[in-house]
């Protein structure tokens, strides 16, 4: 029995990578979230260095969960499978597993990634908030910008804790406001939440980063690491703009939408944040 979730944004995606279109698939064919630029790394426009700035993204996720050869890895919301591929090419005697509740996804990860030599990948079908993995089975959980699709935070971070082992780490990144924002946008979705849900789904954005270390603090995790990385983020938003319109999407999501997500970024009213937790 297959699963999925109701992500319009995916539709749009899968079915270009599916036609072959040559700028979607250069960009979003393996990883499907924000790149990441800083000074020795500046954006010049491409889907080249697009496709480069979200690989350095994924790393960084990585490196702030401590991930090395011989762990047991689990990633969460794991898309296409870019992290685990990029793990699979970097480690060594690592077990490798991407959780996603979309089947069309996990087909395509399936279909795209194999392990190295002396590596696992395995993908698995299932929801972050009941993870299908017995207790203590991960060294590090990873989840690269998907968390404000889960329907729960709070169950997220004890489902993560659960599968990890003592000792083990929490890493992630996802979109938080400031304590400004926070009204501002619960009375932006009262108005436009049914828009934005047609568009990209089931999204909460709407937790300010100490209520989000609140909810990781109750689940057993530590708060280990925080990085404000918004501004590195920022080149994103015309590459998304330029490939919504390539792909026929309503120019006033392309344009208005993404420009209004941008906008907020650049005000600091919406932050990205990556962020670290510990089980002792």
């Amino acid at each position: 029995m297959t699963t999925s979730i109701d992500l319009p944004y995916f539709d749009v995606l899968l079915e270009g990578l599916r036609q072959g279109h040559p700028d979607l698939s250069l960009g979003f064919g393996r990883h499907v979230h924000w790149g990441y630029w800083d000074a020795e790394h500046p954006a010049d426009g491409t889907m080249v260095d697009f496709s480069a700035a979200a690989e350095r993204l994924c790393r960084r996720v990585c490196d702030a969960g401590g991930v090395r050869d011989g762990q047991a890895i689990l990633d969460v919301g794991c898309g296409l499978g870019g992290t685990v591929a990029s793990l699979n090419e970097r480690l060594e005697g690592v077990r490798l597993a991407g959780l996603n509740i979309d089947a069309r996804q996990i087909a395509l990860a399936r279909r795209e990634v194999h392990a190295r030599r002396g590596n696992e990948v395995v993908f698995h079908e299932g929801d972050a908030c009941k993870m299908p993995f017995p207790d203590a089975s991960f060294d590090v959980v990873l989840a690269v910008e998907c968390a404000f699709h889960f329907p729960s935070r709070a169950k997220f971070f004890a489902e993560a804790r659960r599968v990890l082992r003592p000792g083990g780490v929490l890493s992630l990144c996802d979109f938080l406001p400031s304590r400004l924002a926070v009204p501002i946008l619960r009375a932006q979705d009262l108005v436009f939440g049914g828009y934005v849900r047609n568009v990209v789904g089931p999204t909460d954005v709407s937790i300010p980063l100490d209520r989000y270390l609140a909810l990781a603090r109750e689940a057993g995790l530590t708060p280990a690491l925080e990085e404000d990385i918004t501004r590195n983020t920022l080149p994103t938003y015309p590459i998304l703009q330029k490939i919504a319109l390539e792909m026929g999407v309503h120019g006033l999501t392309a344009k208005w939408g993404v420009g209004a997500m941008s906008l907020v970024s650049r005000l600091t009213l919406l932050r990205y944040l990556i962020l670290s937790f510990e089980k002792r």
